[in-house]
């Protein structure tokens, strides 16, 4: 996969399937999988870390995980997240931080919002960065919007949305994560765009969706949005597995013969 794949998939009507991964082991599995391409997101910062929102994020926390990420993606198409702005300072600190997540890794980077947006925007792409934009339901800009709302609700917010992913692809990114839309909406923003989109909590008719793993795992119990599926029962697979290992060392059933040297 590589950015010409995505604008493809579009054309061709085939969705892309992208999941946002945060270390080593997971994205092992998921270059055994049909994945198109993995997200290493600021999310990091609530479902790694325990923070209560991704402005907790820092450059070292992004460039910590994507290099985990990238050593065991395999041939995957890995796009980094830009933290909480990192990208809104000099243009030479901007520059900066996308250099790291590139070196670390990535192949091409995200950033929240668009105004103010589209210089930084133009000057990496033509540095050799691609750029996935992400509108909507931003949550680096969530004490902006009231916290994690819905967006695009009335007419005027609609038209905004509109606005910004047209200012968006015209600065040069080559795909944009529509977030927290009414389904008639991300259908209307994806019908607007020669370029991708992909949806989370955007309904059905974006160009591809992405979840993060625990969630489509099922292994945050406590955090259960309406756009999230859980696609297998992994909370109580770990639980029952753990319980099975103390079980059997509680019992002397383990270590057996077989385990030994």
């Amino acid at each position: 996969m590589n950015i010409f794949d995505f604008q493809k998939k579009k054309m061709s009507g085939n969705k892309i399937s992208m999941v946002t991964c945060y270390d080593y082991t997971s994205a092992r599995i998921l270059a055994g999988t049909s994945i198109d391409c993995i997200l290493v997101g600021d999310s990091a910062a609530m479902t790694m870390h325990g923070y209560k929102d991704t402005l907790s994020a820092t450059m070292e926390m992004m460039r910590y995980h994507t290099a985990a990420v990238s050593r065991g993606a395999g041939d995957k198409f890995i796009i980094g997240d830009m933290p909480f702005a990192s990208y809104r300072k000099s243009l030479s600190d901007n520059i900066t931080a996308a250099q790291i997540l590139m070196q670390a890794g990535a192949h091409a980077i995200k950033l929240e919002g668009a105004a103010g947006n589209q210089d930084f925007i133009r000057h990496v792409t033509e540095s050799g960065i691609p750029v996935m934009g992400h509108i909507g339901l931003t949550p680096q800009f969530m004490h902006m919007l009231g916290g994690f709302k819905v967006q695009g609700k009335t007419q005027s917010g609609a038209d905004r949305l509109k606005e910004d992913i047209l200012m968006l692809q015209e600065a040069g990114c080559f795909a944009l994560v529509i977030e927290g839309v009414p389904a008639s909406l991300g259908q209307e923003l994806t019908q607007l765009l020669s370029i991708p989109t992909i949806g989370i909590g955007a309904g059905p008719h974006t160009d591809g969706q992405v979840l993060v793993l625990q969630d489509l795992l099922g292994l945050t119990l406590d955090f259960k949005p309406k756009f999230v599926k859980a696609f297998a029962d992994g909370h109580d697979q770990f639980r029952n597995g753990i319980e099975a290992y103390v079980q059997a060392v509680n019992s002397g059933g383990f270590p057996e013969d077989e385990h030994c040297y």
